[in-house]
């Protein structure tokens, strides 16, 4: 557990990185609170490795927040990151006095509570804050607006900071809730606090700042127009996280040699692998040999060795392709890779022998490999998060919400992560057959129609780091089919949907890039501890249990109770960049999916009367199946 600055408030390591990571709000016994960035991360954090992320994100390292033992709390000098009290603004739910509570007025162990009334209430947080386009959020000026509506001279110039937050029973909503002040009279409801020029008409500016930041930092200037939203709203905050998976060297390498480990792990790793040969190269060798205290020899020799097993399936150029390329190659031949305490991999099947229906017999043909991950770890890092709007890439000019860094005054040399371990299933499909698929006619339109929508939607760069250059039928396809699978491993395994994550693996790459295709989905679940998880995944991809999972799936998502209206639809969710999709058949919690519930379509998967789903033929043979097993009078 991460300790707030009451022992009594806590928070799982996870949290730490989403939702409740830098810059997130997060509510407790009735108190509001706010992550402070990484300079308050004591330096006592533990390192977490990751070579090929660190690579990707340009840094140093990755730092886990330190573990305080259950019940040990008020006893440990350790000390996790630094949650602020915020809003500031709080009222008593008896008085209705409003304060303006400073740190000067923090009494370790102590909630704040009112002075005026007797038994000491816990004051509540005001509901409404202002944030702005470029990341900054602070609390709304109650004084200015309970007299921006003020009649007379005396109540305009009035400057007394003492106001009340009352409720009126003559009406009902937020044109009940009125902030007073006591001194003048002067007041205004909340009504139109949620219009998004009311704090502009008012010539509220934004501040430029953080609720973390110290008297001493200077506020940057900000020329965006805040806007008033409530505090758990959820544009308030939109964390940018990234993922690995651990790959292990390539089989053929001594992985239970510890010196082996260590050099793999190294962050110099993947600079070395990479480098040129000459001064540069050599400077990297000596660097790790002598951090890991092995031999130059070993450090060069592990270097030749991955390279020749890598060179089948090199690595795309860019660092975005760099993590999918590698985790795909690892997955597709799991004999090529040797097995390690983080990443152990084996080839199954389904399991459908020549006397079983044909709906099993045809969804056998279309599935091409099978692999089980009885143990895989993955690395969360959270590189920032944005406000109001969420990041659509690279850039201060890009649409969208400025991303602000986890370092808010320099640039960050190190990530808050976390390390979990889990297991997973990895189902391929076919490639000859997928690519038979998309180039049908009705296939290509439906898709160029999505594109379409994503090329116009603020979100395009985004997610074509996950896309590629071109969107391609088989990633709507395989993104629907990942989302359904785990919505029915969520009744088959145990495990519920919101601890069960995806990887859609079916990027399109540049012409000439010499890279493998991709056809498959891994689904896993990731926990906390380190022995991992409890086996109901890995329970699930043996045969029978898979294949009949995935026919109950592709029945299951023939029905929408929002059909017609889902089935036909021509564009929902955010910029139109799904179709047959909602959150009745199709969409998943948030930490689920990795493109935020996008690019999904129920057609491209089971097919209708003008289109052909992959998995078409599955379906009806298993509907004919059904009506034959029927016993008619």
């Amino acid at each position: 557990m991460i300790a707030v600055k009451d022992i009594r408030h806590k928070v799982r390591r996870t949290q730490t990185i989403v939702p409740f990571g830098v810059g997130g709000i997060i509510d407790l016994r009735g108190e509001s609170f706010v992550a402070a960035d990484i300079r308050s991360w004591p330096p006592v954090a533990e390192p977490v490795e990751s070579p090929r992320l660190a690579k990707k994100l340009h840094v140093d390292g990755f730092r886990a927040a330190p573990v305080i033992p259950s019940g040990k709390a008020a006893y440990t000098t350790r000390t996790g990151p630094v949650y602020v009290r915020f809003p500031r603004w709080l009222f008593c739910p008896q008085c209705r006095e409003m304060t303006y509570w400073s740190s000067q007025q923090e009494v370790k162990n102590k909630q704040p509570s009112c002075k005026r009334c007797s038994g000491r209430p816990q004051l509540a947080p005001m509901r409404f804050i202002q944030v702005c386009r470029a990341g900054h959020m602070a609390d709304i000026d109650w004084r200015r607006w309970a007299h921006s509506k003020g009649e007379g001279h005396h109540q305009r110039q009035c400057q007394v900071k003492r106001l009340r937050f009352i409720a009126t029973p003559e009406s009902s909503g937020l044109e009940a809730l009125r902030v007073v002040c006591v001194a003048c009279k002067a007041g205004r409801s909340l009504a139109g606090i949620s219009r998004k020029s009311i704090l502009q008409q008012m010539r509220v500016r934004c501040t430029g700042g953080h609720p973390w930041q110290r008297d001493t930092d200077e506020a940057e200037p900000c020329g965006e127009s805040p806007q008033a939203v409530q505090r758990g709203a959820s544009n308030v905050y939109f964390p940018i996280t990234h993922s690995a998976i651990d790959i292990p060297a390539p089989a053929g390498t001594d992985q239970a040699d510890e010196d082996c480990q260590a050099v793999i792990n190294h962050p110099l790793w993947p600079n070395y692998r990479e480098a040129l040969d000459g001064p540069i190269a050599d400077a990297y060798k000596i660097g790790i040999a002598q951090a890991c205290e092995v031999s130059e020899e070993l450090v060069d020799s592990l270097r030749r060795e991955y390279s020749d097993a890598a060179a089948s399936t090199p690595e795309g150029d860019g660092p975005d392709e760099d993590l999918s390329v590698a985790e795909w190659a690892a997955f597709s031949a799991p004999e090529s890779v040797g097995d390690s305490k983080t990443f152990s991999v084996r080839r199954s099947c389904l399991g459908v022998g020549p006397s079983e229906p044909v709906s099993m017999q045809t969804l056998s043909a279309l599935v091409s490999d099978v692999v089980i991950a009885d143990r895989v770890r993955e690395v969360r890092a959270l590189e920032g998060f944005t406000r109001y709007e969420p990041s659509a890439g690279d850039g201060d000019e890009a649409e969208g919400g400025r991303v602000v860094s986890v370092n808010t005054r320099t640039r960050a040399r190190w990530l808050p992560a976390v390390e979990t371990y889990g297991e997973g299933i990895l189902v391929a499909v076919d490639e000859e057959r997928l690519r038979t698929w998309e180039s049908l006619a009705a296939v290509r339109d439906r898709t160029r129609r999505i594109e379409d929508n994503l090329n116009a939607s603020f979100k395009a760069d985004r997610l074509r780091t996950k896309t590629g250059p071109a969107l391609l039928p088989r990633f709507v396809m395989l993104h629907t089919l990942a989302h359904h699978f785990i919505r029915q491993l969520s009744y088959d395994s145990g495990y519920n949907a919101a601890s069960l994550r995806e990887r859609v693996y079916a990027r399109s790459h540049d012409p000439g890039s010499g890279l493998p295709p991709q056809a498959g989905i891994f689904i896993y679940t990731a926990a906390g501890d380190a022995e991992g998880t409890l086996g109901g995944l890995v329970r699930q991809g043996r045969p029978p249990n898979l294949a009949e999972t995935l026919i109950r799936l592709l029945e299951t998502a023939q029905w929408c109770s929002q059909d017609p209206l889902c089935a036909d639809s021509k564009g929902s969710s955010l910029a139109n960049l799904n179709r047959a999709a909602c959150h009745a058949c199709t969409l998943l919690p948030e930490t689920c999916c990795e493109i935020d519930n996008s690019l999904l379509d129920r057609t491209l998967l089971i097919g209708d009367g003008e289109i052909p789903g992959f998995f078409r033929e599955v379906v009806h043979a298993a509907i004919e199946e059904s009506a034959a097993a029927v016993d008619l009078p």
